[in-house]
């Protein structure tokens, strides 16, 4: 988590397009990955119901990117990051729908608490306010996010995870392949600490930990452990890019973030 939460301040550092951020990012990423996979020996070969599967999480993958880094560019980090962290919600009505999971009334009250944390983040909900459609952007991202770690549930216990994100980092470098010949490749060169940074320890090293810790949990328990990301995103962006959020912010990251709280200790006692 601490890997993955330096994609906040990145998002914001890194001075490129976001297309091309990410699909930069997604091809250093895939390419370490790749070498890593092939130097332990993991397969590459997908059951053959598992490649649809696998391919559209891919997609999901980099529209959850795309859409969180606008919203990033947009506001702050914080806004960013704690609008995105609706995910595990979205994931705990999500996922007895699609995996046929039994649906707990515990997260009803968590969805509530969320509600009221984006009431927060966004209390005049005025479309001329750029923090308005981050927190909007913010939660298509989140809707994303979720329906392609749900997707992966299954596909986790079959495969290496590690395999399993190469492939999902070749499929998004593939759709956006063509953002290379679109942009000005030049401002790169300025660029390319930041964007290593974010392939490698957010991408490469984070997301695969954490996607093979899916093995260990629900989908819905590790989404919402998950959701101290916002607060190590918002100490490194205070550390580094010197953003400290507003008391409105904090008061909804607290109602969103409460939520980790409460599941965390009915986890525990379960």
């Amino acid at each position: 988590m601490v890997f993955v939460s330096t994609s906040g301040a990145l998002g914001r550092f890194i001075d490129l397009p976001v297309p091309l951020t990410i699909a930069g990012r997604s091809l250093l990423a895939g390419l370490v990955l790749f070498a890593y996979c092939r130097y332990r020996g993991f397969s590459f070969l997908l059951k053959k119901e598992s490649i649809f599967p696998v391919v559209t999480s891919g997609l999901f993958l980099g529209l959850h990117w795309i859409t969180y880094f606008y919203a990033l560019k947009l506001s702050n980090v914080a806004i960013g990051m704690l609008s995105l962290f609706t995910y595990p919600i979205l994931t705990s009505f999500l996922e007895p729908l699609l995996l046929k999971t039994k649906f707990e009334n515990i997260h009803l009250l968590l969805g509530g608490l969320v509600l009221a944390g984006i009431y927060f983040l966004v209390p005049s909900f005025n479309l001329d306010d750029s923090n308005t459609i981050a927190v909007g952007i913010g939660l298509m991202s989140a809707l994303f996010y979720a329906l392609r770690n749900i997707l992966l549930k299954k596909q986790v216990k079959q495969h290496n995870g590690s395999t399993l994100m190469c492939v999902q980092l070749g499929v998004i470098t593939l759709v956006l392949s063509p953002v290379f010949f679109y942009y000005d490749l030049t401002p790169l060169k300025a660029q390319w600490h930041g964007l290593f940074t974010l392939a490698i320890l957010t991408t490469a090293i984070g997301h695969t930990l954490f996607l093979n810790s899916f093995k260990h949990f629900t989908i819905t328990t590790a989404s919402i452990l998950s959701s101290i990301q916002p607060v190590f995103g918002i100490i490194i962006a205070a550390i580094f890019l010197n953003e400290i959020p507003e008391p409105m912010t904090l008061v909804g990251g607290m109602l969103i973030l409460g939520s980790v709280v409460i599941e965390s200790a009915r986890s525990y006692t379960n």
